[in-house]
């Protein structure tokens, strides 16, 4: 019974960090109006109103980073206009979006880290361990 009860609290529909919550999407489907979706499929929706402004991830983690730059400005109230209406003009020298790897396969690991699969390389300075 407990596996149960601890499996069912962990499901999407109570879990902010897998999906919406079903508080959410009840929310969304009575007060939102879809405003955009990005390249990932991220949705955004705002109020009728358009007091309020939020996301709905579509698949992975709800991560901050997954948000680009340009809906980032939006849902934070720095641009009026949802990018889906008025994109962002974009520099020749500006990067692709890429969400934060950290935590994941994909992370960057540096030379030494503990992660790094392999020997370590020796050490070129005069270190000698304590010895007590």
């Amino acid at each position: 019974m407990a596996g149960l009860i601890s499996k069912l609290f962990s499901s999407p529909i109570f879990t902010w960090w897998n999906s919406a919550t079903i508080g959410t999407l009840l929310f969304t489907s009575r007060k939102g109006v879809k405003v955009g979706e990005d390249d990932q499929g991220n949705v955004y929706y705002q109020e009728k109103n358009g007091r309020k402004r939020w996301v709905i991830y579509k698949n992975g983690p709800v991560e901050a980073s997954r948000v680009s730059a340009d809906w980032h400005g939006w849902l934070h109230y720095t641009m009026k206009d949802a990018p889906s209406e008025k994109p962002l003009v974009k520099k020749a020298w500006e990067k692709e979006h890429q969400p934060n790897k950290t935590g994941s396969a994909e992370a960057y690991l540096p030379a030494g880290a503990l992660g790094v699969v392999g020997e370590r390389a020796a050490t070129t300075s005069d270190y000698e361990a304590w010895k007590p």
